[in-house]
């Protein structure tokens, strides 16, 4: 029993730490409403975009508790009957799925989650967590699903019309995008304006994202149904996993791709910015209802659509499951399938489907926002893929670094004199640790700058070139002056003097500075009109400026970013390992 109690304690202490690391504090891990003395208390762990409709839910479940009244019931708590107490946190699904897999088989380990309830977007992570630690910790048969949303393509209006223009009328999916890759004139021969030769697509990293391993597998499918000839392929195998005809076709739709990005939450962000950044990507339908809302910072031009892929895409279900661990007490079990049969209740339900996604109470009938007018068709998607057994899920997930598009990487390091003292060494610190996350199968290369600026490594296979960095990178020394807009336009050139038109490579810069330019030829507007000029290329060059120092022009590097529709990002080190996982998740 005393056991037991530790690790009751243990558990509210990680979503205490949990809520400090995403800036809440402790009162918002419940609502606000006190714990009632005798409670027995749950804490869940949910999707990010569950963020929408269960803190609300946890709250009034919490204050109906506190009140004495039970919330399924509308009866007053009898003499024996214990309130229940929810504390919850928001965590990407596949960043949560490892740390209770850590908590099963490597407690010791840094990343460790004990919650009563694990509420990733889809089942797929229950099924891994599962499979990875070889036991049976979540019923899958007893995980209900709280709430509904297809994986779907969010794709300009105007894009999907064309598509479907040219396709006769008939349904559109991985096959037509592809053909506008291999079309001569890309968009311009399905009659949209621009000089653009390739589709631009983005999706996240199917290691944390749900929707990305979802999209993934999708992939698979389509792959085997045109590659391996499977037309009626019920549900994908191992055998069409490891086809390599199958994999080069999921090659050819990663090399769609513009960028990658960890979580949909960014995304959401940059393809509102119009069908210039990003022609479709994969979302929840709700994201891209969210989206058409005006919520995000952009005000998109045109109306986002969501195309359900003809060769079919999958239900994300928000299943609620509670561990078979030592961590949850009967008493808890009980107490969290209570909180389950809540979230499911017609109220709760109402709720959730006001932020669009859909009921899974019949009671609950299907309405706004679900509706054209938001982008969306309530009788779609015509076609469910199959979830494959839990190691087709897994090999799926581990060929993503063999299957997705590669990347040329430069790094442009700042070594002026202004970079004296802590703000060079941070930077040390930060190319190091970026390399320490770098996947081999990309290309790496090293420019360094004050007045001059010096390609110290060329772009070079990682395994070839990164030991030659980390020498170079320890033994920077900062003295001169600021040649940085020449030294992003040198990066530019040299990305593009290595593409003769049949590499398809992601290309990404990433500056390391204060953004203090003093010694440049060239202005701040010449470094805009050169990014300007390659955002039409097959493959864009990505610039990403790190800004250090308290004194940093961030006026110059937010200009810059701005131009390559990046974001700067701040070379604090508190926050050092948040801009590294940003930074890597582009590639």
């Amino acid at each position: 029993m005393r056991h037991k109690k530790i690790l009751v304690i243990f558990s509210v202490l990680l979503m205490t730490a949990l809520a400090c690391s995403l800036g809440g504090d402790g009162g918002s891990l419940s609502g606000g409403v006190a714990k009632p003395k005798n409670a027995i208390e749950i804490s869940i762990i949910y999707a990010p975009e569950s963020k929408l409709y269960l803190p609300d839910a946890i709250e009034e479940f919490n204050r109906s508790y506190a009140n004495g009244i039970d919330p399924l019931t509308g009866d007053k708590l009898g003499k024996d009957e214990k309130p229940v107490f929810v504390t919850g946190e928001p965590g990407s699904s596949g960043t949560i799925h490892q740390a209770i897999i850590n908590a099963i088989i490597a407690p010791n380990n840094t990343n460790v989650a004990q919650p009563t309830i694990f509420a990733p977007s889809v089942g797929h992570w229950l099924a891994l967590v599962n499979y990875q630690t070889g036991r049976q910790i979540f019923d899958l048969a007893d995980s209900p699903s709280t709430a509904l949303a297809p994986v779907v393509m969010a794709i300009w209006e105007s894009r999907l019309q064309a598509l479907q223009q040219a396709n006769g009328g008939q349904p559109v999916g991985w096959e037509e995008l592809l053909q506008v890759m291999q079309s001569p004139n890309g968009w311009a021969d399905y009659g949209i304006s621009g000089d653009r030769t390739t589709v631009y697509y983005g999706h996240t990293d199917p290691y944390v994202s749900s929707t990305a391993l979802s999209t993934l597998i999708a992939e698979f499918y389509a792959s085997a149904k045109y590659n391996a000839g499977n037309t009626d392929l019920r549900r994908l195998s191992m055998e069409e996993v490891k086809n390599p005809n199958v994999q080069q076709g999921v090659r050819d739709i990663e090399n769609l791709i513009k960028h990658y990005s960890s979580r949909t939450t960014e995304f959401k962000e940059y393809i509102a910015q119009g069908p210039d950044y990003l022609d479709f990507v994969a979302l929840e339908e709700n994201d891209l209802i969210y989206i058409n809302q005006g919520k995000t910072n952009y005000q998109p031009p045109e109306k986002l659509v969501a195309l359900y892929p003809k060769e079919g895409t999958f239900w994300h279900e928000h299943p609620f499951g509670i561990p078979n661990a030592d961590w949850v007490t009967d008493e808890q079990r009980t107490a969290a399938k209570i909180f389950t049969e809540y979230v499911r209740t017609e109220a709760i339900q109402q709720k959730i489907l006001e932020s669009g996604f859909r009921p899974v109470n019949p009671a609950v009938p299907l309405g706004y926002p679900i509706v054209a007018d938001l982008g969306v068709d309530p009788n779609q998607p015509a076609t469910v893929l199959d979830v494959p057994d839990p190691d087709v899920i897994a090999a799926v997930q581990s060929s993503w670094q063999y299957v997705k598009k590669q990347a040329d990487v430069l790094v442009v390091f700042d070594v002026s004199g202004s970079m004296a003292g802590s703000k060079i060494d941070q930077a040390k610190q930060a190319a190091l640790a970026f390399l320490d996350n770098m996947p081999s199968q990309n290309q790496v290369g090293l420019v360094k700058f004050n007045q001059n600026v010096d390609m110290a490594v060329p772009l070079a296979s990682f395994e070839g070139a990164s030991t030659n960095i980390r020498q170079q990178v320890q033994s920077l020394e900062a003295a001169g002056d600021t040649a940085l807009y020449d030294s992003i336009i040198e990066a530019i050139n040299v990305m593009r003097a290595g593409d003769d038109g049949t590499q398809n490579r992601i290309k990404a810069i990433v500056v390391l500075s204060d953004g203090k330019d003093t010694a440049s030829f060239n202005a701040l507007n010449d470094v805009i009109a050169t990014i300007a000029q390659v955002q039409g290329d097959r493959n864009p060059v990505l610039v990403i400026p790190v800004a250090y120092g308290g004194d940093a022009d961030i006026s110059a590097l937010n200009s810059i970013a701005r131009a390559a529709s990046t974001k700067v990002q701040s070379g604090d080190p508190k926050d050092i390992q948040k801009v590294l996982e940003i930074i890597s998740s582009y590639f």
